[in-house]
């Protein structure tokens, strides 16, 4: 059963982050927008905060999850090296070094 939710992302690159805070700001911006001259007009604040919250919780429907939107710019990691021939070399540097 842990096996089905391993296979499943959990991140998204730094480009989606951006992508995803953009999205995030915009839909809360315009229902905050739609939300006050609606209840405005209707004379109902109420409504205002109905729309708002509407517009917040699809924001976090749309940017919370991974989704392969936000996961298209992949960091390109180093390739692993091994380092245990270079740490000796390294270490008898620092103590000729030291002692000139």
């Amino acid at each position: 059963m842990w096996d089905m939710f391993s296979s499943i992302p959990t991140q998204m690159d730094y480009k989606g982050q951006k992508l995803a805070e953009q999205i995030f700001q915009g839909i809360i911006l315009v229902s905050a927008v739609i939300g006050f001259i609606y209840g405005y007009i209707i004379e109902q604040f109420g409504w205002t905060v109905y729309i708002v919250m509407a517009g917040f919780a699809l924001s976090c429907l749309l940017t919370l999850p991974p989704w392969p939107l936000y996961r298209r710019h992949p960091l390109k990691w180093l390739p692993v090296q091994d380092s245990g021939a270079g740490d000796d070399k390294r270490q008898v540097d620092k103590k000729s070094k030291k002692h000139k």
